[in-house]
């Protein structure tokens, strides 16, 4: 009886032994996968915390501490010009706001390049760079074109009238880059206003552009950074018709009269002869 009760107790303890063995097998597994799937994902999403909207703002709004929250963003792809901190977003502090200069939906990043320099007034001076001014400029844009947006980019023609009374079309300014749009901003096919930042140069031409012509806006693409040279196009250009240009006169040669004068008392009086070779 002893003999089967110690053989039973030792088939016990070797199953517990077992159990035990394949708990800690079980466990050291666990923690082992555990462990490496918190590395992948540390190693897939590292994270940084970075300021965003949480509302709409459009152009000249106050942007302050409570248009703004954090949240995680992907490390290896935040843009240049983020905000992690509020030192950095508010560097003179909460009561100090900026001003939106491009417009942001709910939750998009907050970027250096959307915003005003701290403390900035609610006005085009924010938006306009040192030795630039801002310059109003109306032109028409062809239906269905779209709307033209601040930040786009556009060439100006100009249609008028030269001295020889030829209606020409020239182009002349490329690249012009629109810091704000005035009036209805739905207004399709119809002149449409636009802020431009420009040269005091180029402030001149401009307007002496509008004072004696009609100017047509055209949306340049986005990236596109070639230079274009002058345009000029006439009637003719589109007709494929060539300038007429009228023939001289024929000069007609007088017959050569010769005269001698006789007097007759006292009045002189001229007597055509016959010219000699």
């Amino acid at each position: 009886m002893r003999a089967v009760f110690g053989l039973v107790l030792l088939v016990g303890m070797g199953l517990a032994g077992f159990a035990v063995y394949m708990v800690n097998q079980y466990m050291a597994t666990q923690t082992t996968q555990l462990e490496r799937a918190r590395q992948i994902a540390a190693q897939a999403l590292a994270t940084v915390d970075v300021y965003v909207t949480t509302r709409s703002v459009t152009y000249g709004e106050q942007l302050t501490a409570d248009d703004v929250r954090l949240i995680p963003y992907p490390r290896d792809y935040l843009p240049e010009g983020s905000f992690a901190t509020e030192q950095a977003l508010f560097p003179q502090g909460p009561e100090i706001p900026r001003v939106v200069v491009l417009p942001m939906i709910t939750n998009e990043l907050v970027l250096t390049t959307k915003v005003s320099e701290p403390g900035a007034s609610r006005g085009l001076t924010a938006l306009v760079e040192p030795g630039f001014r801002a310059f109003p400029v109306e032109g028409r844009v062809a239906a269905g074109f779209g709307i033209l947006r601040p930040d786009d980019r556009i060439d100006v023609y100009w249609t008028g009238r030269l001295r020889d009374g030829r209606e020409v079309t020239n182009l002349i300014k490329s690249g012009l880059q629109i810091i704000a749009v005035l009036g209805d901003a739905g207004n399709r096919g119809g002149p449409q206003s636009v802020v431009v930042q420009v040269t005091p140069e180029e402030v001149a031409l401009l307007t002496q552009a509008q004072n004696s012509g009609q100017l047509t806006l055209a949306l340049v693409g986005t990236g596109d950074l070639s230079e274009t040279g002058p345009v000029t196009v006439d009637n003719s250009a589109l007709t494929g018709e060539q300038d007429i240009v009228a023939a001289p006169a024929p000069v007609i040669e007088e017959k050569r009269r010769c005269f001698v004068t006789q007097r007759s008392g006292t009045q002189r009086v001229e007597v055509e002869i016959e010219c000699s070779e």
